[in-house]
């Protein structure tokens, strides 16, 4: 293990199913979808339908992306007194710098905002991970290293995305990527922010821990034109399991960010194929944005969010879980996830 496990402690989601973790992870567990008129039309002359954050207020661009983290971090930080929040060190995750339509100020602009919504401000040591929708564990990894070195720290990540832009939806419609009455091979796109609270675990039940972190890339990558063998994604789960100290075997089921193409899907099943050696009767794949929607930067803390409160709720397959997720560069990483049972 490359660093000590590091406990998820509590966790804020903003989706379009549901405002808060609670009311966002029934929604996912019941299969709930909320998709509505984006207000653009693809070029078949059909609109195009989103899963879209109701804020009740008219808002666009880096302002909702602001209003939406805002509230996710009020949700994760309940009860932790604002004056304890600048020791905190944010970790903020935003989509790629080479995503298609990617917004103006995601590195420079939309963290003030964050805090300007917030009243509050955090650690200097903060900063941007903008590696889309692997950004989560990039920055998990990172704030295990920091609390690894400093114990007494708590680390805040916070991701949160928008694909519902004109420039973003015109390429990936452009492309044949939307999912569409005339297109079955493609995703939904939405919004959502979340924000997971991190730090050393204490050794008490009812804690969700982070084992392992793993990282690779994918030669063929979507779009390259070469074969998917899931080269990136199988060297991703042995670098995670080695790093856990565990086999892909004794993990109860899998989380993962696929959306509803099926290059993502084939890639998850190919990545079991290479790297399962003892047979397992079932291995569950849960993808929420089945119900969210294709969320860019902020799927990796639904995908946590939602581990916790299946084990928290008792509804989880097991205690030991496979996330993993990759983005259309190439990046792939996966987590090992371990719940402290309570007696």
């Amino acid at each position: 293990m490359s660093a000590p496990a590091i406990a998820i402690q509590r966790a804020g989601l903003v989706t379009s199913v549901g405002l808060s973790a609670g009311a966002a992870c029934a929604a996912i567990r019941a299969k709930v979808q909320n998709p509505s008129d984006t207000g653009f039309m693809n070029s078949g002359g059909q609109w195009i339908s989103g899963h879209q954050v109701p804020l009740g207020q008219p808002l666009r661009g880096l302002p909702k992306l602001a209003r939406m983290a805002a509230m996710a971090i009020e949700e994760a930080l309940d009860g932790i007194p604002l004056t304890e929040w600048r020791q905190l060190t944010l970790l903020l995750c935003v989509a790629e710098p080479e995503r298609p339509g990617r917004m103006a100020g995601l590195d420079d602009k939309l963290f003030s905002l964050i805090e300007a919504e917030l009243g509050a401000r955090f650690a200097e040591n903060s900063a941007i991970v903008a590696r889309g929708r692997v950004a989560v564990a990039v920055a998990l990894s990172q704030a295990r290293a920091f609390v690894a070195k400093e114990p007494a720290a708590r680390v805040l990540v916070v991701a949160v995305d928008s694909l519902l832009t004109w420039q973003t939806l015109q390429h990936y419609d452009q492309r044949g990527r939307l999912l569409s009455e005339t297109n079955s091979d493609g995703f939904m796109p939405g919004e959502a922010a979340g924000a997971l609270l991190l730090g050393k675990p204490a050794g008490q039940a009812g804690e969700l821990l982070c084992t392992g972190v793993g990282f690779a890339r994918e030669p063929a990558p979507m779009d390259s034109g070469e074969p998917l063998r899931a080269e990136g994604l199988s060297q991703a789960i042995k670098a995670v399991l080695a790093d856990a100290g565990a086999q892909l075997h004794e993990m109860d089921f899998r989380i993962a960010d696929v959306s509803g193409e099926q290059y993502y899907f084939k890639e998850a099943a190919l990545s079991l194929s290479r790297t399962m050696r003892t047979l397992k009767e079932e291995f569950d794949l849960w993808h929420p944005a089945e119900c969210t929607g294709e969320v860019g930067a902020a799927a990796g803390t639904t995908l946590l969010a939602l581990a916790k409160a299946a084990c928290d709720k008792r509804y989880a397959k097991g205690p030991h879980i496979l996330v993993h997720m990759a983005n259309d560069a190439g990046e792939r990483a996966a987590l090992t996830l371990r719940y402290q049972g309570n007696a």
